[in-house]
């Protein structure tokens, strides 16, 4: 099921360790904005700051990923290691949301309580915070070609670079101007980018850790799918769910008609229903278990299906 990770052994190693690079760096320009708004007193630059904490993390439980989901599957964790990051993503999402809460919070704050700024720091800080960031976005493009994870981090830092690009606009009407109302309208802008990206991603975590179905899977075609299959006469106990973003699986008691009980056609019927998923709605792993009408199930036979 992970056939995607072995095309370029070549790169991997340099892969992980741009990313472990881009991490160290991301970090360093977080340190150096907190301690360069602190001075200026920008609200703006410090909500970077942390936005840009974010992206670090990010990258370290990528990298920290690509290193566990290589262990596979053991005695303890026969699924194997993928939902490890997105535990890591679900505290480092829910720590995110309090801090953009306490942004929205410092900026109103600042509204009726306004302090002073001092642009020229504002200015150079976001103009080393644009550099780092289209540095990143170039180390990870290449990467972002082989992977859908890398890919959004890559995307993710080109609008970090527009954030650092309006932090810096914003430290020049400061600085030339002192509209020092520009800096918590601003702060205002990148909190609730961070609460609007934040919370759409940990529904989604939180959806894959209950086991949803796949927002964009209908269950009815699922479910109509199998019934196109010849032989199949039921559907019932039928399970979808995610194992992680990129991995679906499914589980379902199959009832087929009697008269084709024999071994080779049950083979045939399992091949067909695995293949048909596979193509037409991406579900990699099925469990399917063969019954026969009148056979008695363990379960109540919900969500039975059967011919008109």
């Amino acid at each position: 099921m992970s056939e995607h990770h072995h095309h370029d052994h070549g790169t991997e190693q340099v892969s992980d360790k741009v990313l472990l690079w881009t991490t160290f760096v991301n970090i360093g320009l977080s340190v150096f904005e907190f301690i360069a708004g602190a001075i200026a007193g920008s609200v703006a630059l410090m909500a970077d700051a942390l936005h840009n904490t974010n992206d670090a993390a990010a990258l370290l439980i990528a990298y920290i990923a690509r290193k566990v989901s290589r262990k596979g599957a053991d005695e303890k964790f026969t699924f194997g290691y993928r939902r490890a990051e997105l535990i890591g993503a679900m505290i480092q999402l829910t720590a995110l949301i309090l801090v953009g809460l306490y942004l929205v919070y410092e900026a109103i704050r600042r509204f009726f309580s306004p302090e002073p700024l001092e642009g020229g720091w504002i200015m150079a800080a976001a103009g080393v915070a644009l550099f780092v960031d289209v540095v990143t976005a170039w180390l990870l493009w290449s990467m972002s070609k082989g992977s859908m994870n890398v890919k959004a981090a890559f995307l993710h830092n080109l609008t970090d670079a527009g954030a650092s690009v309006a932090v810096l606009v914003g430290g020049a009407t400061i600085y030339f101007w002192g509209w020092n109302w520009v800096d918590p309208i601003l702060t205002l802008l990148i909190a609730g980018y961070i609460l609007y990206m934040s919370l759409g991603m940990l529904r989604t975590t939180c959806r894959i850790l209950m086991e949803g179905a796949p927002p964009d899977l209908s269950m009815e075609q699922v479910q109509a799918t199998m019934m196109d299959v010849p032989g199949v006469e039921g559907i019932h106990h039928l399970h979808v769910w995610e194992l992680d973003e990129h991995h679906q699986a499914l589980e379902a008691h199959v009832v087929v008609k009697r008269s084709q009980a024999d071994h080779d056609h049950e083979l045939n019927i399992r091949r067909a229903l695995k293949q048909r998923l596979q193509e037409r709605h991406s579900i990699q792993h099925c469990t399917l278990e063969l019954e026969y009408p009148g056979d008695p199930c363990g379960s109540s036979t919900n969500n039975l299906i059967e011919h008109e």
